[in-house]
């Protein structure tokens, strides 16, 4: 007798009251007892749940097979047919940060989304950074016979193909490698700066600054070749002098008001969000106004930051989502892979921080 039944019994003995009887966990229905309600054979009712259109079966006997699989709620095995085919319905993603990240867990988001549109499912495994655990998730994965491995990092930059990666079919999703054949899809940083300039440009600021990052990364130097672009295109000489670095933090931001304030730019352009809420607080001490005084953009659009300043920043979106979804077409071919890494549009978010609002 179980634990719960005894445990049911002395209840019962103490109230006076009848046990309760406990409910029998219902068991899967097996291929057999589908055989069984059908009035055919196992191999039969196996012909058509594998879909095996060529299989010499009456189309009143496929009927039959289905209905019973319908009535009894028949579920195929997976792992059984994964053994048969080499491969299964699903698609692993090994994340070094990206779960635990609100903005950048779009990732997840759109990859999962777009593995359902293809009939796939998501496996996913957020490491932490831990190597041990990445080589056992991956490992995990190769057991399970996905289809291939989407391997992400929470912020872009270059990285290291981990040895068990390579057993797979795999796309790296916000990294990349230098090894020739490496697969990856990546902002297109040059794209999200030039974007940002141009938002500024376009209210007719032809002194811009640009407050950029101190830590060497692919997104510092993209956003700067960006900004250079659109300053070229405009027609406006690139002035070293108005291109700041700063921590990219908000003290950072915040730090850098001084060196802004001397340069006398109207309009500047951060490297990312958080640097412009530290300057928002550096520009009002100064008793200046945004964007009257000093017109302001970002980078990133989170949320919980770009659109609840005072007032709501200008800024480019990183577009997370949309390199979770292009990292699944990617693997499954929908997409062709470039020479390089794909680059995916980083678009332009305007807000109250580039124009002075209309008074009513």
């Amino acid at each position: 007798m179980s634990s719960t039944e005894n445990g049911a019994e002395a209840s019962a003995r103490e109230t006076g009251r009848p046990s309760p009887k406990v409910p029998e966990r219902p068991h899967p229905v097996t291929l057999r007892e589908v055989a069984e309600a059908a009035g055919v054979s196992t191999a039969t009712v196996s012909l058509v749940v594998n879909k095996k259109k060529d299989a010499r079966i009456a189309e009143e006997t496929r009927r039959r097979v289905t209905d019973a699989i319908r009535t009894l709620g028949y579920r195929p095995n997976a792992m059984a047919k994964t053994l048969v085919s080499g491969t299964s319905k699903f698609i692993g993603l090994v994340a070094d940060g990206v779960a635990t990240t609100p903005f950048a867990g779009q990732i997840i988001h759109g990859a999962q989304d777009e593995a359902w549109k293809h009939g796939y499912a998501l496996l996913i495994a957020n490491t932490e950074g831990n190597g041990e655990l990445e080589q056992d998730a991956i490992a995990m994965m190769l057991e399970y016979k996905v289809r291939g491995i989407l391997y992400s990092t929470w912020f872009h930059r270059q990285t290291d193909i981990p040895p068990p990666l390579r057993e797979a079919d795999f796309v790296l999703v916000n990294c990349f490698s230098n090894e020739q054949g490496a697969r990856a899809v990546v902002p297109d940083e040059v794209q999200g700066g030039r974007s940002a300039t141009e938002l500024l440009l376009a209210h007719g600021h032809r002194r811009i600054a640009f407050i950029n990052a101190t830590i060497p990364a692919p997104a510092k130097d993209g956003r700067l070749a960006g900004y250079r672009q659109a300053l070229g295109n405009a027609g406006i000489p690139f002035d070293p002098d108005l291109v700041m670095e700063a921590y990219p933090d908000q003290e950072g931001g915040y730090r850098a008001t001084a060196g802004l304030l001397q340069r006398g730019a109207p309009a500047v352009f951060c490297y990312n969000d958080r640097m412009a809420m530290g300057l928002y607080d550096g520009l009002r001490e100064h008793g200046l106004a945004i964007p009257g005084d000093v017109a302001v953009v970002g980078f990133d659009n989170q949320e919980v930051i770009a659109a609840h300043l005072r007032p709501p920043l200008s800024t480019v979106a990183l577009p997370h989502y949309e390199l979770g979804a292009a990292g699944v077409r990617v693997l499954l071919g929908i997409d062709p892979a470039p020479g390089g890494p794909a680059k995916i549009h980083c678009p332009a978010v305007e807000r109250a921080s580039v124009q002075v609002q209309a008074h009513a």
